[in-house]
């Protein structure tokens, strides 16, 4: 079969997972594909966290006897008994004859061992075809079976010089209607929502998903000396909560949270009252948080870039110039001191939201992350490599 015919199908199969954004967690969005004949004869896709992977699924759907076949599939198929049975005995006993995969799955209990069971099982395997668009579809899952900490997109929207509000305050609205309706629906895409103090004080936001059929993100509050008021909303509405703070904050008002149902996560940072964003990270991991949408103000903002914690930026340039000194911009705290020092960014994308232009980049933190090569192979040879295992162990 032709490359080209492999990246039909294995697109399918993308866009399949894509329908399990916001409902696997913290498992991996996966789709599948079966072609027999040049024909598509079964899909699937794994539909939310505990039930069938999407193998299971796809072969559920067949419309005829798979025997032969080749199975299109945007993640290692799964070699181990977890939450369901092994996909890899499955597809052994279904006679499939070919196996089409984007990607090895990062995480330790299947890390090649599926592919390896495949092919001592005779069958046909090609790795490699549409990695970087599988590896950016579970970039989430990946950082997080990696390295034990969540992903984290900082989301903003400013003016096309750079300003979040007017020098009065007045930010109502600079994104537009659709931008606004896409960022709800972001929320709705990850485990959890990071926010400072100063954005619970000045707006007072409930900070949930309003997309149908998502769920709530967990509301996690950056608060080192808990000036927060405990009537917020974002504490007293439905739904889980988090507070970062540190071990000076007041006793009272973090047994007050406390009675309210709000987590607390204590982080010391260098200077009295700051929090510790990195080591919060491990703490928010511990709680099974997988990935943030960091929506904080350009205090929060500075802190996140400055901790190394922020993976991924997008942000909504309106059509306007706001102008004046005095008005906020983006990125507030000091800011880098020499350009050599400024954070950079790769991986640039652009596409447009309504009238605004919405700009997608990854931070360049300088190394290549674990979990993350890249080997666009086509050809339809294994071979397994040394550094194909990540350092993880959580169940898939």
């Amino acid at each position: 079969m032709r490359i080209d015919d492999d990246r039909k199908y294995m697109a399918r199969a993308l866009e399949l997972a894509l329908r399990g954004m916001g409902h696997t967690r913290p498992n991996p969005l996966v789709g599948a594909v079966i072609v027999k004949d040049d024909r598509i004869i079964g899909e699937g896709w794994h539909e939310q966290y505990g039930g069938p992977h999407a193998e299971v699924n796809a072969f559920k759907n067949c419309s005829e006897d798979p025997e032969g076949a080749t199975l299109y599939v945007s993640l290692e198929p799964c070699s181990h008994y977890g939450k369901t049975p092994p996909c890899a005995d499955l597809i052994i006993r279904k006679g499939i004859d070919r196996v089409v995969t984007a990607m090895v799955d990062p995480n330790p209990l299947v890390a090649g061992k599926g592919i390896r069971k495949l092919k001592d099982a005779g069958i046909f395997v090609t790795l490699g075809i549409m990695e970087k668009e599988a590896r950016k579809l579970n970039e989430v899952f990946i950082k997080y079976i990696s390295h034990h900490k969540p992903f984290i997109l900082y989301k903003a929207a400013m003016s096309l010089d750079g300003k979040t509000a007017c020098h009065t305050g007045d930010s109502k609205w600079i994104s537009s209607e659709d931008s606004r309706e896409e960022a709800h629906l972001l929320r709705g895409c990850y485990k959890g929502i990071m926010v400072g103090a100063g954005t619970v004080i000045s707006d007072n936001p409930m900070l949930t998903a309003r997309s149908e059929g998502m769920e709530d993100p967990v509301r996690i509050i950056v608060d080192g000396k808990l000036s927060a008021p405990l009537k917020a909303k974002v504490f007293n509405e439905p739904g889980q909560a988090i507070v970062i703070t540190t071990s000076r904050s007041d006793e009272e008002k973090r047994k007050a949270l406390t009675a309210l149902g709000v987590d607390i996560i204590m982080t010391d940072g260098e200077k009295e009252g700051q929090v510790d964003l990195e080591a919060a990270m491990t703490g928010l991991a511990l709680k099974g948080i997988d990935g943030i949408l960091l929506e904080g103000g350009s205090t929060l903002a500075a802190s996140a870039f400055e901790a190394g914690i922020v993976d991924k930026v997008r942000l909504y340039v309106a059509p306007m110039v706001i102008g004046g000194a005095g008005a906020p911009g983006l990125i507030g705290g000091i800011g880098a001191s020499v350009i050599k020092d400024a954070v950079k960014l790769r991986d640039i994308s652009t596409e447009r939201s309504g009238p605004d232009l919405v700009v997608e980049a990854y931070v360049d933190h300088g190394e290549t992350v674990k979990g993350e090569q890249q080997i666009e192979n086509p050809e339809r040879e294994f071979e397994i490599r040394p550094d194909m295992t990540a350092a993880a162990d959580k169940e898939s």
